[in-house]
């Protein structure tokens, strides 16, 4: 079976081929950081205009990378949430119009699911049951996965997610945007023994997360210095950077104990950075845990996600109609089950 997967939720266009018997044989990904960069933030207007111009020709090239054309496609999986509504509609769209016309099924998938599922696209993929924090953009949360489409809710972000915080945070610095690679860039020069900015909500018990005091904490601590230099620059968002990883590593950890699984599944966008992996395969080595991530190019937004996600839930019989229909808020628990 070969799927094509369109991701068009967020300022990312990605488009890929899976394969059942192959695995991924195309696998493309524009990013709009450069259109976004100068507004410090993702602007809706121009993210779904940008879809509109891409997405179809990046379809074009991959079926040519592929080998293959429309004939040999049997579904179309999409995007259908959560995101901004007029991106998620431009992938809804072209999806549903394109199963209109080659008469093969289309399917809505959860982005957050894509990110999950994502771990399974390495050469060694993690077994159910798992425990899985995803971190992705407005996304900070730890469920407990017993199969595919069967997820318990653990704990979530309660106000600004991870991502979030490290955009923050890097514009109060003055550095650039997307803020996760920019303060972990930085973080690698600064002093980890100058400041200590608090571990959130870790002296009381459960799984939940919140990251907004620890921004107005990184926020006090700028307007105390007499003149930000690239000295302190470095030394806060390393610091800021330490108390979210260490932060995020206590939920972990509590969260295995709490389960009793043996699993760690880590996927989005900030399951990228460098230092999260170090300190999480350090516990998990430590307790005799199994650590699980995507390669780094499937951490962010991607086709490839949506492709296998949406092969996953054609496989086990999900369908559903022609109607266009996107859910730019959709929590994880209530998907279908497998």
């Amino acid at each position: 079976m070969k799927v094509i997967g369109i991701e068009t939720s967020c300022d990312e266009t990605g488009v890929a081929i899976y394969d059942s018997d192959k695995g991924l044989i195309a696998d493309l990904l524009y990013s709009q950081i450069q259109l976004h960069k100068e507004f410090g933030g993702v602007v809706p207007e121009i993210a779904s205009r940008d879809h509109i111009r891409k997405t179809i020709p990046m379809i074009h090239e991959a079926l040519a990378k592929a080998n293959c054309s429309a004939k040999n496609i049997d579904g179309i999986a999409y995007t259908a949430g959560p995101g901004l509504i007029g991106a998620l509609l431009v992938g809804s769209s072209i999806a549903k119009s394109l199963a209109l016309a080659w008469g093969v099924p289309a399917l809505g998938i959860h982005h957050m699911e894509g990110h999950l599922l994502a771990a399974n696209l390495s050469s060694k993929p993690p077994s159910h049951p798992f425990v899985a924090l995803l971190v992705s953009g407005g996304h900070t949360q730890l469920m407990r996965c017993e199969n595919y489409g069967n997820y318990e809710m653990l704990g979530e972000s309660v106000d600004d997610a991870a991502g979030e915080a490290f955009d923050k945070v890097a514009k109060m610095l003055g550095l650039g945007y997307p803020g996760g690679p920019e303060i972990a860039k930085a973080a690698r020069k600064g002093d980890h023994n100058r400041f200590t900015f608090p571990r959130p909500m870790t002296n009381k018990p459960g799984l939940n997360f919140s990251f907004s005091g620890l921004k107005t904490f990184v926020l006090n601590t700028i307007n105390d210095l007499d003149h930000l230099d690239q000295q302190d620059i470095a030394d806060v968002a390393c610091a800021f950077e330490d108390a979210v990883v260490d932060t995020i590593r206590i939920k972990c950890e509590r969260a295995m104990e709490q389960t009793g699984l043996d699993s760690l599944v880590i996927a989005g966008g900030v399951s990228a950075n460098q230092h999260l992996r170090k300190i999480l395969g350090t516990m998990t080595n430590r307790s005799g845990y199994k650590l699980y991530y995507p390669e780094t190019n499937l951490c962010t937004d991607n086709g490839a996600m949506i492709a296998y996600a949406g092969y996953q839930r054609l496989v086990a019989g999900q369908t559903e109609t022609l109607e266009i229909k996107v859910r730019p808020r959709w929590p994880l628990n209530e998907l279908e089950t497998m």
